[in-house]
């Protein structure tokens, strides 16, 4: 098992260099989509994601329980790819969002945390680097971007790898 962090901004091709990786490992390969769709746009988002990846690769939909669905996927001579942990993370704390009654953000984290090292497939997490920037206004926002971090550093101590991407190159970090 390897555990791989690829952190990035927006468009930094974070995503693409994970599935790069995931095709060289010549494995069965579950992409694990965390993202809701809730507009026209997003939605094209999500289809451009969809068209590259190959056919032949499984999609599991999970923007909840995403240790659960880690545990419930794993297998030795896999890869499962992640993508992303900032969409689950948003999706777990935005108080406009669909998501189950009582969930607690909280429990969330600490049951992938907990999952990651029981895995025993290569695993690719995709997550944004969103710490780079200014403290935004707005408490939501500003719980954000603390638990973005938060979250990134406690992945990245129990990750293998941590690569940062930035215009689309790698940055070996661990």
């Amino acid at each position: 098992m390897t555990t791989h962090l690829i952190l990035g901004g927006a468009r930094s091709g974070k995503s693409a260099y994970a599935e790069r990786l995931a095709s060289a490992l010549e494995c069965p390969v579950t992409y694990i989509a965390t993202a809701q769709v809730y507009d026209d746009e997003f939605a094209k988002r999500v289809e451009h994601h969809k068209t590259r990846r190959p056919p032949y690769w499984g999609l599991v939909e999970a923007p909840f329980n995403l240790g659960q669905t880690l545990l419930d996927n794993d297998a030795p001579e896999t890869c499962l790819i992640v993508d992303c942990l900032t969409l689950w993370l948003a999706q777990c704390i935005c108080p406009d969002c669909d998501k189950p009654e009582r969930l607690d953000w909280q429990a969330e984290k600490q049951a992938l945390l907990n999952a990651l090292p029981q895995l025993q497939a290569h695993v690719f997490l995709v997550s944004n680097e969103v710490g780079m920037g200014i403290v935004p206004l707005g408490e939501i926002n500003r719980q954000f971007q603390d638990e973005q971090g938060r979250l990134n550093q406690h992945v990245a101590a129990i990750a293998d790898q941590v690569s940062f991407i930035a215009a689309g190159l790698p940055l070996k970090l661990k």
